[in-house]
Parts: structure tokens; sequence; C-alpha cells
């Protein structure tokens, strides 16, 4: 009996070991943290034996097969000692693949592939097709697989699962962008991280479609990287493409030919997600529906009816004219360019934390433009105080509850109120989502102490 080995037991590590139990292994699952209690019962109901707190090297060491969280680099000692004695590593997601039957459409980028893989999830959904969503979002496809009931999965890939991958293949592979992004994982070398990227391509034949945005400098540059047989379609805001989707005159348009002969527009007031950025998301995503076969009918019903995640410029609610946005998984200057498109001026923008090195001269016009006043919200807020203090009304705070006192004193009817960081949370808050919580919770304080102010759209 082979022994695989799971290092990290979140709900990727444990929906491995399931289906790891579930063929046939001997199954061990390693996590240096403590693993959650639920976690926990599910190993025990199935008797799959692990550890927490520690990586028992001889007990790691004797695998047959190790499956990697993405969150353990290659570089760290115990993974060396592995490759060292020649034992395969791989992804979640690439073990759940050898045991799939489903097609699956990949989606990878540096910025909006969640909402992109949500939306396209969506479409498919809104034809009655058999779908599931994994990867960074969703369920592990490894515990799905385990009972697979679904046609396609949606898959969201990050650079790390990619590394971790090697017989997948993408029936419909979605290239988004490319900027630099955890380089501390790749040498400090762009090159590596960018190969990474392309690795979505791998092993597609011609058969399979690769889709791309073409006005972005890095994925344009960088094609050749592209390393499977894929029928390419690309996507644009500044050229009308004869194969592919193009937005102009306020419309998205579709012209997809290679034997499915698809050709209509649809104006941008029809999607329920705004801004350039998502119209980018938007017509990716609507691609790769055409490709898995919904219909027009669906695509239009589907792009008005679906709702972003939340934390991604996720409307929280408008009160006395005053419109609040959560973007609070804007953890990155590109993330927060495209959270500045998506609305006009005048603009309160919150911004700050753990800053990961980052050039705000990218959008130093933008904020100039658009954005009245900053709120820094973090310990250390000199960088962005340096860059914007003398030429737009700034202010600090060190909590959320003291900003929301700032923006009590200077908000007016008709500003929005966006927290876009373009940082990291852990000066100030456990996690993005813990930063995006506590917004929330201080406008629905303000919405309780006005009852008929407003309507909270949670």
């Amino acid at each position: 009996m082979q022994r695989v080995v799971v290092l990290g037991a979140g709900e990727s590590g444990v929906g491995a070991a399931l289906l790891a139990k579930a063929k046939g292994y001997d199954v061990f699952v390693s996590d240096m943290g403590d693993i959650k209690a639920d976690n926990i019962s599910e190993l025990n109901a199935y008797s799959i034996q692990f550890e927490s707190g520690t990586h028992t090297e001889t007990l790691v060491l004797n695998a047959d097969l190790i499956i990697k969280s993405p969150g353990i680099p290659d570089k760290a000692p115990l993974i060396k000692k592995c490759k060292e004695k020649g034992i395969e590593i791989i992804s979640e997601i690439e073990f759940a693949y050898r045991y799939s039957k489903a097609k699956y459409i990949a989606i990878t980028g540096s910025n909006g592939k969640t909402t992109t893989t949500l939306l396209t999830y969506h479409l498919l959904k809104s034809e009655g097709l058999k779908v599931g969503l994994a990867g960074n979002v969703g369920f592990s496809l490894a515990r799905q697989v385990m009972d697979e009931k679904v046609d396609w999965y949606v898959l969201e890939l990050s650079s790390f699962q990619l590394d971790g991958m090697f017989q997948f293949k993408a029936d419909v592979a979605i290239l988004l962008n490319i900027t630099p992004d955890h380089l501390d994982r790749y040498d400090y070398k762009m090159d590596n991280y960018i190969r990474s990227k392309f690795r979505i391509t791998q092993n597609q034949t011609e058969k399979d479609y690769f889709i791309t945005y073409a006005d972005d400098p890095e994925v344009q540059k960088h094609v050749s990287y592209k390393t499977g047989k894929a029928y390419s379609l690309n996507v644009s805001l500044e050229n009308r493409l004869m194969n592919g989707a193009y937005f102009k005159d306020d419309s998205l348009f579709f012209t997809v030919n290679n034997g499915m002969n698809h050709v209509f527009s649809i104006h941008k007031n029809e999607l329920s997600i705004n801004g350039k950025h998502n119209f980018i998301n938007g017509m990716c995503a609507v691609l790769a529906a055409l490709v898995a076969k919904v219909g027009e009918e669906a695509i239009r019903k589907g792009l008005g009816s679906f709702q972003n995640a939340a934390h991604r410029l996720e409307e929280v609610s408008v009160i006395k004219g005053v419109r609040y946005v959560n973007d609070s998984k804007a953890t990155n200057v590109d993330s927060v360019k495209y959270a500045l498109d998506s609305f006009e001026k005048p603009i309160v923008w919150i911004a700050g934390g753990v800053d990961k090195g980052n050039d705000y001269s990218i959008i130093e016009e933008q904020v100039f433009e658009k954005c009245r006043a900053l709120i820094c919200l973090g310990a250390d807020n000199s960088k962005l105080k340096e860059k914007f203090e003398n030429k737009i009304m700034t202010f600090e705070a060190n909590s959320m509850s003291k900003c929301f006192q700032i923006l009590n004193e200077i908000t007016k009817s008709g500003d929005v109120v966006l927290l876009s960081p373009a940082c990291a949370s852990f000066d100030l808050f456990k996690n993005y989502e813990d930063r995006g919580n506590q917004f929330k919770s201080e406008v629905l304080n303000i919405k309780n102490h006005n009852p008929l102010l407003g309507f909270l759209a949670f």
C-alpha cells in the first residue's frame, strides 16, 4: 500500500486526505500549526492518523507521495529533504484531478481572479449546468471529486497551486493579468513568477481554449511562455477584436468563431458589477461560459443577477447620500487602481496597513483627480502621508472606530467612502476579512442610529 503524506490540515489538506483514504492509500496528515476541531473530528471519523504543532521528519520522509499545502514554500528545509529523496510532491488540485472525469475552467492572474471565478461559476449555474467551485474559493476539489456529481469545475488558482500541478489540463484556461506579487517565493525574479502563471496552459490541446487580456503588457510580452496548443481568445478595452471580446461605446462585444459562431453585445448597464476591470473579468467569464455551451439568454440573466464576493468592491450601504464600499481585499496598489476606476469623484479613500513595497505613483494621478480626502488606517502611515498629505486632505486613524469618527466629521452627501487599503491588514486586524467586517459593522452602527436613513445592502 502506497503511503501519502498530506502537509497542511486546512480545507484542501483534509479534502486530499479523505480522497486518498477513499482510494486505498495509507494516509498521514501533518500540520505545523493547530488543526481546527472540526477537521480533527473528520480525520478521526475516517481513521486517518495526524499530528499538529510539528512535522516529524521520519513520518514525512517515508512517503511515496506528498500533497503539500500551497502555503508551504518549496525552499522550506523539510521540502528540500523530500526532494532530495526523490519523493513526488504535488498540490491538492493536482491529486484530485487525477481521479476526476469532469471538465475544467481554470482561472489565474495577479488581480481579479476571484471575481472572474465566481462570475464564471454563476453563469454556468444560470444555464442549469452541473458545476463545482474550488481552488481558492468554494470547497476542496478533492472532497468534491470523492463523490463527483458535476460536469464542470471552475477553479481559482494561485501561482503556488500551479507550481504543484503537472498532469492537470484545463479545458479553458484564463490568464487575466500579471503584476509583481509574492516575489519572495520566486527568488525575487519576476520572470520566475510569470512562468509560474503560464503553467495554467500546460498540457492543453487544440481542443482547449486559452483566454487572456490582450492589453496586459506582461501577459502579451511573455505569451511565448504558453506551453499548450490551445485555441487563443483575447479580450480588450482598447481594440476591436475579430475573435474574442472587446469594450466599446459602453457595451461588451463578443465574436467567437472556431465552430461556435457567437456574435452579440451586452450593454454595461446589464452587468451587476462596474468598473473597467470588471468589464475585463466579465468578458473573460462570458467567453468561458460560451465554450461551456451557456446560451446568450442565460448569460444576460447571470450578468444581471451576479453578486460579488464579500470585501471586493462590496456595496455596503447608502446613508444620507454617502455611499460606503468595502474593498478590504484590495491589498496591493493595482487592486486600488481598479477600485478608483470604478467610481466617480468625490471619493473619501481609506488606505493603509502593512506596506508591501507599494509604489503609489501608479495611482497618484487617479488619487488627485478623484479623492478629496484620505484616511490613513494603519500603525505606520508614513509612506502614504509622504506621498499624499500635501496634495489632498489627509487624516490618520489607528482603529476602525477612529476612522469613522473622522468620517462623521468630513463626509457629505454625494461622497463615496471607499475602503481600499493597498496594504496587508495584520498591524491592526486579524486579516482582511476582519478589517472589512469591522468596516461593515461601523456602517451598521450608523444605520441603527439613523433608522430612517438609506438602504443597507448586506
